[in-house]
């Protein structure tokens, strides 16, 4: 047989995926797990989203529709954006994609030419170097280092930047890591992306979701909106994982490449959801915000007792729901941690390898499970912590 497309053996999948098929397996054998592995919320979208949804289908909403996405979604959004980021963009700057990860890989693909870098968080969504070298570009890293509070270091990046560097992908708060980029990260960001013409990709799925200061947008700098397209979505604020919605918003002139590219992929994404996703962006009931109250909750409760744990340490984040816990006290690889607590006491968690090289001593641990869960979790990490407190420290 002739051989498959080069692109496939350049691109990777995700370690989250990986661990939760194992995680699965061991349940079917009757085991007990505790899944802390994956980024999907406890919850469930609110009544009235699932109202709205079921009223888009008893009137017939279930039709081929505007590429783009409904007018009145995209326009809810423009509404939603100027409400929690203080934007103001055109509801015409939306594209409606089915998920984020389509979102990402469209406006990638609308600006990537075989060659080109992208500069991109490592340790990140394992998604941006892969889809990137799918592209034929080339996936260029910069650190967040625990000494740097996991901040990007601007210096780093402008150090990086080539005649080759098309665009920058920021993710704050940051997957893995939960870091939300300071004011004078962001500013010294945008400020090289104006000298050194590129664009930002700025992947805000998470923005809602953070813990102290008001979330500030990379496209609200000066000299940013005709150079920044944000990627966002509804599966983490809104506890809407598996209805695969998301959306970009781009400077007008990309519009029609992200258009041209729906054309020709998905055409258009399911009627009947949108509708339902006006509801969850209006949110009469206030669902995210205590969705978020008590994420904030398990953070203080899931930390400190990680922090008992012989050998471990995590620094509080300050968004998403993820613990980044440096394991490198314990003597063992991060991976074999994870066997240990996956396979003897049955809880799933990510080595941090799998989101870049320097995730090595570490390990990813979502917290959106409930406050008892959480508990019993670290218990159980008690448990089989004896595995590696005579262990010799790494060096």
């Amino acid at each position: 047989m002739r051989p498959l497309a080069s692109r496939m053996s350049v691109m990777s999948g995700e370690g989250a995926l990986s661990v939760f098929a194992r995680a699965k397996e061991l349940e079917r054998e009757g085991r007990s797990i505790i899944h802390l592995e994956l980024g999907e919320p406890d919850f469930h979208p609110a009544p009235p989203v699932r109202d709205a949804l079921e009223r888009a289908l008893d009137e017939g909403k279930d039709r081929y529709c505007s590429v783009p996405g409904v007018l009145a979604l995209r326009e809810e959004i423009a509404a939603y954006l100027k409400r929690t980021r203080n934007l103001n963009i055109s509801p015409g700057s939306v594209v409606i994609a089915p998920g984020c990860k389509i979102g990402l890989f469209m406006a990638l693909m609308a600006l990537v030419e075989p060659g080109d870098e992208v500069l991109y968080p490592e340790p990140g969504f394992p998604g941006y170097p892969s889809i990137t070298l799918g592209l034929g570009g080339v996936p260029v890293g910069f650190s967040l280092r625990e000494r740097n509070h996991f901040q990007p270091d601007p210096d780093e990046i402008a150090s990086k930047i080539s005649s080759r560097t098309k665009a920058i992908l920021t993710n704050s708060p940051n997957n893995p890591t939960g870091t939300v980029y300071t004011d004078g990260v962001q500013r010294r960001i945008s400020e090289l992306a104006i000298k050194h013409d590129l664009y930002v990709l700025s992947d805000e799925i998470y923005a809602r979701i953070i813990y102290r200061d008001p979330y500030v947008s990379m496209m609200s700098y000066p000299g940013m909106k005709e150079r920044t397209l944000i990627i966002d979505g509804f599966s983490k604020s809104f506890a809407m994982t598996g209805w695969r919605l998301g959306y970009n918003v781009a400077p007008p002139h990309i519009v029609p490449a992200l258009e041209m590219l729906a054309v020709n992929s998905y055409t258009c994404v399911a009627e009947f959801t949108q509708y339902a996703a006006i509801e969850a962006l209006r949110d009469p009931d206030g669902a995210t915000p205590r969705m978020v109250g008590e994420f904030a909750a398990r953070r203080e409760q899931f930390v400190r007792d990680l922090n008992r744990v012989p050998g471990f340490r995590c620094a509080a984040p300050k968004g998403a729901f993820y613990a980044w816990v440096n394991i490198g006290d314990t003597g063992l690889s991060a991976e074999e941690v994870c066997r240990l607590m996956l396979e003897e006491v049955g809880v799933a968690a990510i080595p941090g390898a799998a989101f870049g090289p320097s995730g090595f001593d570490f390990v990813r641990f979502s917290f959106a499970s409930s406050s008892a869960t959480l508990k019993e979790a670290v218990d159980r990490i008690m448990q089989v912590s004896a595995s590696w407190q005579s262990a010799p420290v790494r060096k």
